[in-house]
């Protein structure tokens, strides 16, 4: 990671700066030179002391998000509050503007509209944070634009803009998870997810089986000891180049198995890939590997 820059002062290289806000300058308290005199103050120059004064005040809305289908810059005519202070001929009138208004003009909205609605519907059923629906609308933004979305499902191109937004904010989420969400079959979450990828250009890194640790140890009501332990399997797994190939549910899964066996608070390989998602096989196979080379058997048998 990059150093962090510090400003000095050109005059005597000195770093101890003093900040006047009120005067909008910046000095050198060693040597006094002024190095800005016309600095910017990007607060607000009025006070409030109640939210309805701070709604009087404000100027400006709320910012632009992708989670809106047009990004939030959208105006809305009047509210059903404005309907009662209305004569009776202005009424038609102003239904007609509302409805007007309300009418979306091109295709590429209307996508919008339905699809964003889904992707907030599968984020909060999935309980995932602002900045993964953020980045998953951006995604299914872009892809609507490069007319990705024709000939496939809106629901699948969703689902698979969800899948690829937890992944790359390291939000860890499993196929059978956001196929569960979008009532989308596994495999065509994860054919669309690697089609929209490819075809937007996004690179995501694999995904880390240590993220899954926490969310499946909780759901096992494990000890933060054993989580410590798995997370500690999980890394000297990768040290041996155990892990490329295979799925990072599954070496979560034996990690965790194993540091359950290890810490004396043992849960049944089905009780794990219930919780994982993964088959006991898989578990089994992973188990054995981990026990073989990275000889855990001696802290199993104490």
């Amino acid at each position: 990671m990059p150093e962090k820059t510090v400003k000095k002062c050109p005059e005597c290289g000195a770093t101890n700066l003093k900040v006047n806000r009120d005067r909008g300058e910046v000095a050198c308290r060693e040597c006094g030179l002024v190095l800005e005199d016309t600095m910017v103050d990007f607060e607000q120059e009025w006070r409030e002391f109640d939210a309805e004064a701070a709604e009087k005040k404000r100027r400006t809305g709320a910012p632009m998000s992708y989670t809106h289908f047009d990004q939030g810059l959208g105006t809305e005519v009047g509210t059903k509050a404005d309907y009662y202070k209305l004569g009776g001929g202005n009424k038609n009138k102003f239904f007609r503007l509302r409805k007007w208004q309300q009418r979306i003009s091109t295709a590429i909205e209307r996508n919008l509209k339905l699809a964003l609605s889904e992707l907030k519907r599968v984020s909060s059923y999935l309980k995932l944070p602002s900045n993964v629906e953020e980045e998953a609308s951006r995604m299914y933004t872009r892809a609507v634009q490069k007319n990705l979305v024709r000939g496939r499902s809106m629901e699948s191109v969703v689902a698979g803009c969800v899948y690829a937004a937890c992944r790359r904010q390291g939000v860890p989420r499993t196929l059978d998870e956001i196929a569960e969400a979008s009532d989308v079959e596994k495999k065509e979450v994860g054919r669309t997810y690697r089609f929209v990828t490819r075809e937007l250009d996004i690179k995501i890194l694999p995904s880390n089986p240590a993220d899954y640790v926490p969310r499946f140890a909780s759901s096992l009501n494990l000890s933060a000891e054993t989580q410590t332990r798995a997370v500690e399997i999980i890394e000297a797994a990768q040290r041996a180049e155990l892990t490329s190939g295979r799925g990072p549910t599954g070496i979560a899964a034996a990690a965790l198995y194993v540091s359950s066996l290890i810490n004396g608070e043992k849960r049944t390989q089905r009780e794990v890939a219930d919780v994982a998602g993964v088959t006991e096989v898989t578990i089994r196979n992973r188990y054995k590997e981990l026990l073989e080379e990275l000889g855990l058997e001696d802290e199993l048998n104490r």
